[in-house]
């Protein structure tokens, strides 16, 4: 507040980190105003303070990022950080488009699993046919045409983590075998 209107006395006091700037004469609705808008400018860098602090653990992928600071979002963010430590099997769910992947990406690089490998499979756009060979593999032999031993996608991310989006679109005796192996922990 000052007395003196003058261009370098306003950036004087900016520079010095004032949050406005007034002359007198004022008016107490336009001082009251300026306050209202100091205490909201605080209250939205505290919270912000507090949300980087809050996620700053976390690790997220620099191409595929996670956006929004809504409330549920950082509930993600700090489900991400529980379940990212624990060494279980995850089932995401949501619908097309959400952003399982995202979340699957994250986990995966929060978690000590990080540096291995991430293997995102599209069980939906496997023909029904090689599903089983592409995710538990064969052997040579196995099959006419199979000429040399191929690794499946659990043995591809032995150590990392194995993504298999729509998992819903295997055939159920194939879901069945699948539960085997999160159970057993054993391909």
């Amino acid at each position: 507040m000052t007395a003196q209107d003058t261009m370098r006395n306003a950036v004087d006091a900016m520079k010095k980190g004032a949050y406005d700037y007034i002359t007198k004469p004022f008016e107490l609705d336009e001082l009251e105003m300026i306050v209202d808008k100091a205490v909201e400018a605080r209250r939205l860098a505290e919270e912000v303070q507090s949300l980087r602090r809050e996620v700053s653990g976390l690790k997220v992928d620099k191409e595929a990022k996670i956006v929004g600071q809504s409330r549920a979002v950082r509930e993600v963010y700090k489900t991400i950080g529980k379940v990212a430590a624990n060494d279980v099997s995850i089932l995401i769910t949501g619908e097309s488009g959400t952003g399982k992947e995202l979340i699957a990406k994250a986990i995966h690089q929060n978690s000590p699993r990080a540096k291995g490998p991430f293997v995102a499979v599209n069980c939906a756009a496997i023909p029904r046919d090689l599903l089983e060979s592409e995710l538990f593999g064969y052997r040579k032999g196995a099959f006419t045409g199979a000429e040399e031993n191929r690794p499946g996608h659990f043995e591809i991310a032995n150590n990392g983590t194995l993504f298999l989006d729509e998992v819903g679109d295997l055939p159920l005796p194939l879901q069945a075998k699948l539960l085997r192996v999160l159970q057993e922990k054993e391909v």
